[in-house]
């Protein structure tokens, strides 16, 4: 069984954000595979959108058996399961939670529904700053 480091960039806005990323991560746990390290949880402005309500955003890594599509099924679910409703489909909107894989690997895919490493990670503060954190751990 191959283990492949996965790290997931996690953000809430509505609710107890604090709450609802440790229940995030809890259920990553139990679905995904090892929490090997997390980062520190930061608040930050929304991206994309106008809100009065901040982010808090983290990036974990985890070690999995599970492949780039199980993953990608297995967050969405847990964002469902956390009350998110929909994805974003370019229109950025308040949310309980949010997973995105920022990477899988050294993989490189680009799909419709799946594109890895991340393509707008790069341009994101609240993701570079906690995945360069535990990156440089």
């Amino acid at each position: 069984m191959q283990l492949t480091d996965v790290y997931l960039g996690l953000g809430s806005n509505l609710g107890d954000r604090h709450a609802q990323l440790l229940a995030a991560i809890e259920l990553l746990t139990q679905r995904v595979g090892r929490l090997v390290r997390c980062s520190s949880f930061i608040e930050t402005a929304p991206w994309g959108f106008v809100s009065e309500h901040p982010f808090l955003n983290a990036v974990a890594l985890f070690r999995t058996t599970l492949s780039p599509r199980e993953l990608l099924t297995v967050t969405q679910d847990i964002e469902r399961q956390l009350g998110r409703r929909q994805k974003s489909n370019g229109t950025y909107a308040d949310r309980p939670i949010d997973i995105d894989i920022l990477l899988y690997g050294d993989a490189v895919i680009d799909e419709p529904d799946l594109k890895i490493p991340h393509p707008l990670m790069h341009e994101r503060d609240f993701v570079m700053r906690p995945l360069n954190e535990i990156m440089n751990h």
